[in-house]
């Protein structure tokens, strides 16, 4: 299992690929491939059978996971960086680079 330092719940931006410039928060992470699904990024049209849960059926959109290399983290003012760690009061917290603010 690897370690990002994206975690579910962050807002980030996509700056590479087709959606690139589009700003969404972190749903699910799927360490294993190192993709994430991101709220409102990435719709895929899905295409489903009548179920117990959708009796119609019909084509659903839903978000489809990216590269976790193509996002990156947002400060509280909008602006992207990259994430540091360091230790404040015993504890270890995650910092943005750009502005010095915990996140």
């Amino acid at each position: 299992m690897k370690k990002f330092k994206i975690r579910k719940g962050d807002n980030v931006r996509v700056v590479a690929g087709a959606q690139k410039g589009s700003e969404g928060k972190v749903v699910k992470i799927i360490s294993e491939t190192g993709r994430v699904i991101v709220e409102g990024i990435n719709l895929v049209k899905k295409h489903t059978k009548p179920s117990a849960q959708s009796p119609q059926g019909g084509i659903v959109e839903k978000e489809s996971s990216i590269d976790i290399s193509n996002l990156s983290i947002l400060t509280a003012d909008g602006n992207i960086t990259r994430i540091g760690y360091r230790i404040e009061d015993d504890k270890k917290v995650r910092y943005s680079k750009k502005s010095n603010e915990v996140l």
